[in-house]
């Protein structure tokens, strides 16, 4: 049957050129869409670094002059201490699993910190990265990990003795092992009288589900009680089984309840809705470009359906004469699909090296700093001749299927 096929294909090249010819240009088409959207897909599904199922932002607000209930603070002290035991009240509340103060640091958060970080005995210049500081219940709240299994309680205690968190994303920026910088003394802030030790190294912690974790270098350390007014970010993890109605719980509780001194919950923020929030216009691009691919391929696939359910329709009279002499529909089937297959995996190299070209010259979409990776090529490259043979398959069963149920006179006849 092969010794068969291939003379077919030989004797018809001049129609089978033209296809081979529409095949290499939908390979390409093709590999470039997929490209794109498995660019956009694994980005997405990269591990965020963070959790913020259960958790919300609490806003602080703190009374004028104007109110009847205002109290005249005699220091910074006094509204420190306020703040401090609305966070107390919150940690005692049942439904609270964890709550935590900080500046410029929980997810989804347009304000960023940055600061340099240098190791002591590293020639390298300092880089600047951006600068998380908060109470060690925020690696609770957040539910941070460190590469080497590190619990969020474990590096909420690290924060607690004084030791700073470094992204993994520096590691590999400045071509360092995680372990190697663990215990290593640092300059932070762009002092070097003091030396802060590196606790342990975090999983990277992305800025938004559209960006990947290697790009966002970031340390973590203890917020400076000094800090700790009714401007930082108040966050909380509720517990599973109570997140239900929480934000009307809570706020009914806040007049009597949390309500000390100035200080008052002016209102209450699930991260989901800072999540939507924060990325709507990312969001909206990638929909749109996804749209976009998604109208492309989909316009390819029908142009490739249309060729080879065309090209098997003129083929009647020569399915009718396979089926005269015997052959089964199974085998009319393996034959035709053969053919199709055949001539696509001959154009199949001519493709790949347009693909790497395409690549080579940087024409297509970036992932980890490069256009080429042999790894995404082969597979992306692999997809596409997948879906490009699933096309070819369907183009050619359902019109031979109905062939083949011709009665072989009457497609003899017609031809």
């Amino acid at each position: 049957m092969n010794k068969k096929l291939f003379t077919q294909i030989k004797n018809e090249w001049r129609s089978n050129l033209w296809l081979a010819i529409e095949l290499l240009l939908v390979s390409v088409v093709m590999w470039y869409i997929v490209d794109s959207l498995y660019c956009t897909t694994a980005t997405y599904l990269e591990p965020r670094g963070f959790d913020i199922s259960h958790t919300y932002h609490i806003e602080m607000g703190i009374l004028n002059d104007k109110s009847p209930d205002y109290v005249t603070y005699q220091s910074d002290e006094e509204l420190r201490r306020d703040v401090l035991e609305l966070v107390d009240r919150l940690q005692h509340r049942p439904d609270i699993e964890a709550v935590s103060l900080s500046s410029a640091s929980y997810p989804y958060n347009g304000s960023n910190n940055w600061n340099p970080v240098q190791l002591i005995g590293d020639n390298q210049t300092p880089i600047n990265i951006v600068r998380r500081m908060v109470t060690p219940d925020f690696l609770r709240v957040f539910r941070y990990t460190g590469v080497n299994g590190e619990t969020p309680e474990q590096l909420a205690q690290m924060v607690e003795e004084g030791k700073f968190l470094l992204s993994e994303s520096y590691c590999k920026d400045r071509n360092f092992k995680a372990n190697e910088l663990i215990g290593k003394p640092f300059y932070l802030h762009g002092d070097t009288t003091q030396t802060h030790i590196l606790g342990a190294v975090l999983n990277s912690v992305r800025y938004s589900d559209y960006q990947q974790g290697d790009y966002c270098l970031s340390f973590v350390e203890k917020l400076p009680i000094d800090w700790m007014d009714h401007t930082q970010e108040l966050c909380v993890r509720v517990r599973p089984e109570h997140d239900k109605e929480f934000r009307a719980r809570l706020m009914a509780d806040s007049e009597s309840q949390y309500r000390i001194g100035n200080i008052f919950i002016s209102n209450i923020y699930p991260f989901k809705d800072k999540r939507r929030a924060y990325q709507q216009q990312q969001t909206n691009t990638i929909r749109n470009e996804v749209t976009g691919m998604s109208f492309l391929m989909l316009n390819v696939f029908l142009g490739l359906l249309g060729t080879f359910w065309f090209r098997t329709q003129q083929r009647r009279s020569e399915i009718a004469l396979h089926k005269v002499h015997g052959a089964t529909k199974r085998m009319v089937f393996t034959r035709l699909v053969s053919e199709g297959l055949f001539i696509l995996l001959l154009i199949t190299p001519l493709a790949l090296l347009i693909d790497f070209n395409i690549a080579y010259t940087e024409l297509n979409a970036v992932r980890n700093g490069t256009t080429l990776e042999w790894d995404r090529l082969l597979l992306c490259a692999l997809i596409s001749f997948v879906l490009i043979g699933a096309m070819i398959a369907i183009g050619i069963l359902i019109p031979a299927n109905k062939a083949i149920n011709t009665k072989p006179v009457e497609a003899l006849h017609d031809e």
